[in-house]
């Protein structure tokens, strides 16, 4: 939920998350539609698809116990070496190295005065010689933690970044208009090419190509009567 997000936005949805589906077999077992509905207002609905195939393979694959290990996680659906990494360093207290946009500020800060394009692959060496073993997890909320203060006091920080990359336009992107027909389903239930094109009121081909995409990432299933969330 954190990936892309801000934590303001996430923490209320998490609880509410957490209560309705507590493990992952109950998260397996969920209609797609029944997590997409409570997964709105969080945006990047890909990644609510993707906990639902992850809950599946935890259950069939693993005993229903997450692995503690990082290159299994990273055979998941769209978690990558830093969401491995820091599973295995917050769920389980292991040593591992990662860097987010959090610990890369504070790295930047204390090691790379007035340098510009730093790439993570300097940063790194830095992670894993001053990582606290003893205790991985409280060692990286507190790197975490200052780094939010550093983004207060030097929101510079993020530009000088080799990884930086602004974040495009929502309003009239393909993402405003993904969301718009996942909330149209969830309210709807069913409904045809046409009327969504009518209920949006945006170009035909734009609905048809977005249609298509959540098909193939199964977001959504279609019949003789119309589209659906599968």
């Amino acid at each position: 939920m954190l990936q892309q997000t801000q934590t303001n936005r996430v923490s209320e949805k998490f609880q509410k998350f957490i209560k309705k589906f507590p493990d992952f077999k109950s998260l397996d077992n969920a209609p797609l539609n029944e997590i997409l509905k409570l997964w709105q207002g969080l945006g990047y609905n890909r990644r609510a698809v993707a906990l639902k195939n992850i809950a599946q393979r935890v259950n069939n694959e693993f005993d229903e116990i997450l692995p503690a290990d990082v290159e299994i996680l990273k055979s998941f659906p769209q978690i990558g070496h830093n969401t491995a990494s820091s599973i295995v360093a917050f769920a389980f207290n292991l040593p591992t190295f990662f860097i987010e946009v959090n610990i890369r500020r504070v790295f930047i800060y204390f090691f790379f005065p007035g340098k510009t394009s730093v790439d993570d692959r300097d940063i790194m060496p830095l992670v894993r010689k001053t990582l606290e073993t003893a205790n991985v997890r409280n060692w990286y909320y507190a790197l975490m933690d200052y780094g939010v203060m550093l983004k207060k006091t030097h929101p510079e920080l993020t530009k000088r970044s080799a990884h930086y990359r602004k974040q495009s336009k929502f309003r009239g992107s393909n993402r405003e208009f993904r969301g718009k027909i996942i909330k149209l389903l969830i309210e709807r239930k069913l409904l045809t090419e046409s009327e969504i094109i009518k209920e949006l009121d945006i170009e035909p081909k734009k609905v048809e190509s977005i249609l298509n995409q959540l098909s193939q990432e199964g977001f959504i299933s279609r019949n003789k009567d119309g589209y659906f969330i599968a």
